[in-house]
């Protein structure tokens, strides 16, 4: 006799235990801050190694370790000792954006990756594997502190300059070995590492088209995910027009090392200028001694003109970029296509019953927001003087660098543009068949086609 039973199939899988659990989010967790890390470095290397850092004496890796800390939002202090003779006076700020954004885009994936074929994610687990990222993240950051620290010395003496001061003192100094090192502010750097890696995780879900929400933030999926993954491909549409332009001039013009080093460490600090300037932003800044910025060199031109708006300072924009070279007025017409693609791959993205005016709407906050963020991670300051017995510093060894954007300006343009071609976007994405519509039943003129509302006798 044979029994048929009606219950459904018990699996034979065994239930996934809390410990279990939390054992695989923390492993994933750690894939995710490895593979971040291990992509900065990657990048980072290369790009110091074109720079000319592997010539340090012993102080590559501690370099490296650097360039990794200023990457992840961290505190890197400069410092120098040439005893009583003389005094030094050092200061770097500076984001290395190339390293910065590989680290981003590396991290986000893999904290996203688990997540991608699950029907709902629920509060506590995103929380949870949130939080192991970032737990993790700031040990990491801490272990890598530790080895950025170094000093060199400073080799003055048998050098001919045009700086009395410098050959009068150049033999003294050189007995007391002067020095110039660097170490890592551990307190500010775990605290910007923080903030940092908390945006990017952000970031990654607000971009995520697969990954799902809490069931509470279900409601914001729609009107925030298509504006902010326009943006993000903005900012890598840039980023990738600056590698096209770059890699062309490493070709045609040589000096390919120096060109490398800043693809690899500090392309979107250019690129992101590009777009500010080319929406109608601006920046101020000054570039002295014989140290200046890797930038193009119209940028360098107009940091060294110190014709801006105030006395010590130039300003960089269109109209001051153009008087050096007239193919700055590029950067307008090219930021208004790219805005405008952004523009209407958001609509496109968004359900078909979103109106234009909330296209524009939505497209000018986030825009604005957008360059709130990528203005000041192009903030650049660098000084370094050397003194001697108090009576002024050597001009052959000093100088100074400074790039800091107008960002309130900027955001401004970025809300007027951003209304605007949001709402061309949306216009023009209402002639394409989006997400939402029902296309409607195709009319064959043999009379095949589906039949048609009955008619009044």
């Amino acid at each position: 006799m044979v029994t048929v039973s009606s219950r459904p199939p018990t699996s034979t899988r065994p239930a996934a235990t809390p410990a279990g659990l939390f054992a695989r989010i923390v492993l994933q967790a750690l894939t995710a801050v490895v593979a971040g890390y291990l992509s900065m470095g990657v990048v980072a290397a290369p790009g110091l190694w074109a720079a000319g850092a592997a010539d340090l004496p012993g102080g590559f890796t501690a370099v490296l370790a650097a360039v990794v800390v200023m990457a992840s939002g961290g505190e890197v202090e400069l410092s120098g000792d040439a005893g009583a003779l003389a005094g030094t006076r050092a200061q770097l700020t500076a984001m290395p954006l190339t390293v910065t954004l590989v680290g981003a885009l590396v991290t986000g994936y893999f904290f996203l990756r688990p997540l991608r074929h699950h029907a709902v994610t629920g509060a506590r687990e995103l929380l949870l594997r949130a939080g192991a990222v970032v737990v993790l993240w700031l040990i990491a950051l801490a272990g890598i502190s530790a080895l950025a620290r170094h000093d060199f010395r400073i080799v003055l003496g048998g050098q001919e300059t045009e700086d009395p001061l410098m050959d009068l003192f150049g033999d003294l100094l050189d007995s007391v070995n002067p020095t110039v090192g660097f170490r890592t502010a551990l307190g500010p750097t775990l605290l910007h590492g923080l903030l940092w890696i908390l945006g990017v995780l952000l970031v990654a879900l607000l971009v995520s088209r697969r990954t799902p929400l809490p069931s509470r933030l279900v409601r914001y999926q729609e009107p925030v995910r298509p504006v902010a993954r326009a943006m993000l491909l903005l900012l890598l549409a840039y980023v990738l027009v600056g590698l096209v332009v770059g890699l062309v001039v490493a070709a045609t013009r040589g000096h390919p090392a120096d060109t490398f080093a800043v693809l690899l460490l500090g392309l979107p600090n250019i690129a992101w200028v590009a777009l500010g300037v080319g929406i109608g932003g601006s920046w101020e800044g000054r570039a002295e001694g014989p140290f200046g910025l890797p930038v193009p060199q119209v940028l360098d031109a107009v940091l060294r003109d110190g014709s801006g708006g105030a006395p010590e300072l130039s300003t960089i924009d269109l109209s001051s970029l153009a008087a050096q070279d007239g193919r700055a007025w590029w950067l307008l017409p090219v930021a208004a296509v790219l805005v405008l693609a952004a523009a209407f791959a958001a609509a496109v993205r968004s359900p078909a019953r979103t109106r234009p005016w909330q296209h524009s709407l939505r497209l000018g906050v986030a825009f604005a927001l957008t360059m709130l963020v990528a203005a000041p991670v192009t903030l650049v300051e660098a000084r370094f003087g050397l003194s001697v017995l108090g009576i002024g510093e050597l001009d052959s060894l000093g100088g100074q660098v400074l790039l800091r954007p107008h960002v309130w300006a900027i955001a401004g343009f970025a809300l007027l543009w951003g209304l605007v071609l949001g709402l061309l976007g949306g216009l023009l994405a209402s002639r394409v068949r989006r997400k939402g519509e029902v296309e409607p039943p195709a009319h064959r003129e043999d009379g095949a086609g589906p039949p048609g509302p009955p008619t009044a006798p």
